[in-house]
């Protein structure tokens, strides 16, 4: 490891038992890779919506301070009761951040696989992103083509494998078309790219015209706006017509939940040859899977008793898939990372930048279109 630095520049987030967040810099010790892991330069690595949940949590950031420590920027926010009680399984403990990223294998250990990484480009999923390096078991990084630009392979993960999490779970519970929430968002848009190659009919909702605009160009067929007057009446025609009994909602809290099964009923009532005072006997899923609206998900029952509403991660899904799945789905995004599977970025910033008070609250604000990127070395 000659050439490394001593130390390792990385991003921590505490919770302290007063009712405090604090998000700042530490330079830990640099990791010496085990036989089976790598150490990586990290080049890129996004800002997710479920790394703010990690990053932030419950603080209110309405209340966040800039500071410095040890020369590097700090920020300082307070944490209301019910955050705390959110919280309190990490107070005390220093967390690092980022879910994925990408760059380059500076180091391995002796088994021949790590060996065999050395100086490839790779992406890289298993936490504690943020940070100058990452050392890794070989299992956790993805090799990409050589010439593959950190950019392109710092999201090859999260939002690739959760798109192609939804269609295999609509396969693997024999439903035939998607809902889908937040449609716009670089997860969306991917969505919208593997339904429109596989022929999986795809209902897309989104908040604004200007979102609908976007989804239009990428070629999407259903779009609804929830914001218009006519929402509930657009969303159970399209689903009328899609036969979609399977949503994935990326917003959590609200009626937008609800506002699905009860489309989806009325299209399944539609196809009934028999009245029952139950409902339809057809089931509808909805999977929340994202936290956008962090207030509680609110369900109007008028959608009969077959119904489902749950969570959803990428990790259990992908343990339950089995690794010929998760094999073919990684392949698929390694063959496509330039095309479906492309990120946009809004703003590339520093390490150091995500931690400028204004940066930070723009990129918390989670707006659809804008997407921060983190480029550990400049």
């Amino acid at each position: 490891m000659t050439d490394l630095p001593d130390t390792n520049l990385t991003m921590l987030t505490l919770v302290k038992p007063e009712g405090q967040l604090e998000v700042s810099f530490a330079r830990r010790p640099m990791p010496e890779p085990k036989p089976h892991e790598v150490l990586v330069k990290v080049l890129a690595t996004p800002i997710n919506p479920s790394d703010l949940g990690l990053l932030f949590g419950g603080a209110d950031m309405t209340t966040a301070r800039a500071s410095t420590r040890d020369g590097l920027p700090l920020i300082t926010a307070d944490i209301p009761s019910a955050g705390m009680r959110a919280m309190g399984g990490r107070v005390g403990d220093a967390l690092a951040i980022g879910n994925e990223g990408c760059g380059t294998v500076v180091a391995a250990g002796s088994s021949p696989e790590a060996q065999a990484l050395l100086g490839k480009t790779v992406a890289l999923l298993g936490g504690e992103m943020y940070a100058e390096y990452r050392c890794l078991p070989v299992q956790m990084v993805m090799p990409l083509p050589d010439g593959t630009a950190p950019a392109d392979g710092a999201s090859c993960f999260v939002n690739p494998l959760t798109s192609l999490a939804f269609t295999e779970t609509m396969k693997a519970e024999g439903h035939s078309a998607i809902v889908h929430t937040a449609a716009a968002s670089n997860l969306g848009q991917m969505l919208v790219k593997i339904c429109a190659k596989d022929g999986i009919p795809l209902v897309n909702i989104v908040r604004s015209d200007a979102q609908v605009e976007i989804l239009k160009t990428i070629g999407a067929q259903h779009i609804v706006n929830s914001s218009a007057d006519d929402f509930q009446d657009q969303l159970t025609a399209a689903i009328v017509e899609t036969g979609a009994t399977l949503g994935f909602d990326a917003i959590g809290g609200g009626k937008l939940a609800g506002q699905m099964l009860a489309a989806m009923e009325v299209a399944a009532v539609k196809r009934m040859t028999t009245y029952s005072r139950y409902g339809s006997d057809t089931l509808k899923q909805v999977y929340i899977y994202g936290a956008l609206d962090l207030g509680p998900t609110v369900l109007n029952r008028s959608f009969g008793l077959t119904w489902s509403v749950s969570g959803f991660l990428l990790t259990p899904f992908m343990q339950k898939a089995g690794m010929e799945t998760v094999g073919s789905m990684r392949k698929r995004v390694v063959d496509e990372l330039t095309t479906t599977f492309k990120s946009h970025y809004s703003h590339e910033i520093s390490l150091t930048d995500a931690l400028s008070l204004d940066i930070a609250q723009a990129y918390n604000a989670k707006r659809t279109g804008e997407k921060y990127l983190i480029k550990p070395h400049g």
